[in-house]
């Protein structure tokens, strides 16, 4: 397992600043991600299918859409370092997430089969970036006609979960 270091701003397109910041400097982005499993899991342990349609406003997502979400998102740049890991230069798609929220259809799915869902795509996740080899971690691709690493998907990954869960507490309550 090779951790690569904190990515330079130049490896990745400014709309994902915010979520590279969410990771300090003094972390090791391995065990945020690693950190996270026990962090959505205790948030969501024991909660019912109603507390998981819970929207904290009209027109926001419901705590089984978020989930939904961050598995969905995980998986789309899961796929991206799988592909710039590997040396794949194929320049690739964004992608719509408010799209793929709609289709999932959280509602009709349990909470909790979404949180096990999710814990399987953070554990595929976690593999993925365990076995790089080292030159991997620096390659770079394009996704959306901006330069990305493989380093700075990792930082966006933890980041993007890091957002959603202070969102959860902060706007979602108990």
């Amino acid at each position: 397992m090779t951790e690569a270091g904190r990515p330079a701003v130049a490896e990745y397109d400014a709309a994902f600043a915010g979520y590279v910041a969410l990771i300090d400097q003094d972390e090791s982005v391995f065990k945020v991600l690693s950190d996270q499993i026990g962090d959505v899991t205790r948030r969501f342990d024991g909660a019912s299918d109603t507390r998981g349609d819970y929207r904290y406003a009209p027109g926001k997502w419901s705590l089984k859409e978020v989930i939904g979400h961050l598995s969905d998102t995980e998986r789309v740049f899961a796929y991206r370092t799988l592909r710039i890991g590997r040396g794949d230069a194929t320049a690739l798609p964004g992608f719509d997430d408010k799209s793929y929220v709609l289709q999932m259809h959280a509602e009709d799915l349990p909470l909790i089969d979404l949180v096990h869902d999710w814990q399987a795509v953070r554990a595929s996740t976690l593999t993925l970036f365990r076995n790089l080899p080292a030159v991997a971690w620096q390659r770079c691709g394009t996704v959306s006609d901006h330069l990305i690493s493989v380093r700075a998907l990792a930082y966006i990954i933890a980041g993007h979960t890091r957002h959603h869960l202070e969102v959860i507490d902060a706007r979602y309550g108990e």
